[in-house]
């Protein structure tokens, strides 16, 4: 298997609990199963194809009313699976200043 690219502990389950995927502008979802957990990500088995979604930033759906979800970003992709980052309130902002001061020093 690959290197464990994660920094904390994982949980992981023996037969995957079933989440949802689903775009930041809700114009498209996939069925998937968590096969672990960590603070700070998942590895997902995602249920059809992922070609043409966008990936860069979508949340994971924890349950069927859509209250419990986290905010990812796309890490890697390895046929049906893929590793997401969870994203934390302000991640996205943060990443803009960091962009922006990049720029200023270019």
């Amino acid at each position: 298997m690959g290197t464990e690219r994660r920094r904390g502990g994982r949980v992981t389950f023996e037969r995957g609990i079933a989440a949802h995927m689903m775009g930041i502008d809700g114009t498209w979802r996939r069925d998937c199963t968590m096969e672990d957990v960590s603070e700070t990500g998942a590895k997902l088995t995602v249920e059809g194809s992922v070609e043409g979604l966008h990936l860069k930033e979508f949340f994971l759906l924890l349950s069927s009313t859509g209250l419990a979800y986290r905010r990812c970003e796309l890490v890697w992709v390895n046929g049906d699976q893929i590793g997401v980052n969870f994203l934390k309130p302000g991640d996205k902002k943060k990443a803009a200043r960091r962009g922006q001061a990049q720029s200023a020093e270019a």
